[in-house]
């Protein structure tokens, strides 16, 4: 039998890339004769993200409407021809058997041409409220797998798998003790980490520049992003605040998972599955500029279960010192919260994904 083809459209941001290597490993894990082919756009993260992990990819060249008036919107019926175009080649160069869309203006193209063709589609939607493009695909899909019981409204019913959000399997492999160790903390004081995702979160950031002497007696990492590391590094005085590691990425993870008691953070669909796999109680401060408020319903399904606590980002800056203070020296409230969240964790995502992938890819085959 000639080997599985699977073909993984995924662009954009982590959210929408991270989960989409996740699942390709997992095929890999299942599979190893399996043959993974990205799409992808040359001007985001799974550019870089993608190859890395080990995989090719390759350009599809498309974009979304901009909301406002705008001379980019011009390009777009040029764009999309183009993107037809390209994954009408892609598709029929690489033949595969399976086309998966973890979201992504990217996926839209090569989605839809897979389907025309006959192809099996598979979509994974990481958010409570559904991006454009796997509403879009929905209708022709095999099946669609969902992280959040609140995106099945949005999909044909009689498809739809709650599956979890695929993530990274070493996140919660390493010991509390080796977490701190690896920021030089001591065990004697609780741990905050502070995400606002790689690039950062303004808002974010200005609230806890804003208070950061209140946060004394506790240990801070603070990932505060690429595009402020610099401006921050000299505002902040490190010297006297000695508690605070400012990052710009966190690089290891697992370790600051680990030495965390609480974590502030955006609500993007990873982040959430992550807090959910990791067990970590969370205040989500949703970003307010996302389509369809999607991570104010990513942060109500984790609120609703008990694992976080919901913080408006323009009430961030004054409230924020306060409800800090009022979890972290709570280990009662905190215990409440770590099961919480593991009670929403499907760690298996990834695997149960991949099993029906490569079912619908053999059955196609045969």
């Amino acid at each position: 039998m000639a080997n599985p083809k699977i073909l993984i459209a995924a662009g954009g941001t982590g959210g929408h890339v991270y989960p989409a290597i996740s699942i390709a490993d997992a095929l890999k894990a299942q599979e190893n004769n399996a043959e993974i082919l990205f799409v992808g756009t040359k001007d985001h993260m799974e550019w870089i993200a993608v190859p890395k992990a080990g995989y090719k990819i390759l350009n599809v060249w498309i974009s979304g409407l901009q909301r406002r008036l705008t001379l980019k919107n011009l390009l777009f019926p040029v764009k999309l021809l183009t993107s037809l175009v390209q994954s009408l080649r892609i598709l029929s160069d690489f033949k595969p058997q399976v086309v998966v869309s973890c979201g992504g203006y990217v996926a839209g193209p090569i989605g839809w041409i897979a389907a025309k063709r006959g192809l099996k589609v598979v979509i994974q939607e990481q958010n409570s409220f559904p991006g454009v493009t796997n509403r879009m695909l929905a209708k022709f899909a095999s099946v669609i797998f969902t992280a959040f019981k609140e995106a099945e409204k949005y999909f044909p019913s009689d498809k739809v798998t709650l599956s979890g959000n695929p993530t990274r399997n070493t996140l919660d492999k390493v010991s509390r003790e080796s977490g701190l160790k690896a920021f030089s903390f001591d065990d004697k004081k609780p741990v905050l980490m502070i995400m606002g995702g790689s690039l950062g979160a303004r808002s974010i950031n200005d609230a806890v520049q804003a208070n950061i002497s209140s946060f004394k007696g506790i240990q801070v990492i603070w990932q505060c992003g690429s595009r402020y590391f610099d401006t921050l590094s000299t505002e902040v005085d490190l010297e006297s605040n000695t508690n605070i590691r400012l990052l710009a990425f966190i690089e290891n993870m697992p370790e600051a998972y680990a030495a965390s008691d609480l974590i502030i953070s955006r609500a993007g669909a990873s982040s959430c599955s992550e807090l959910m796999m990791t067990g970590k109680p969370s205040v989500l401060i949703p970003s307010p500029n996302v389509a369809g408020d999607h991570q104010t319903q990513n942060a109500q399904s984790m609120v609703h279960a008990g694992a976080s606590v919901l913080l408006k980002d323009d009430e961030a800056r004054d409230a924020l010192p306060g409800l800090v203070h009022e979890l972290i020296h709570n280990a009662e409230k905190l215990k409440k919260m770590n099961k919480a969240a593991l009670s929403l964790a499907k760690p298996h995502a990834a695997e149960e994904i991949a099993k029906e992938i490569l079912t619908l890819a053999k059955s196609s085959l045969n």
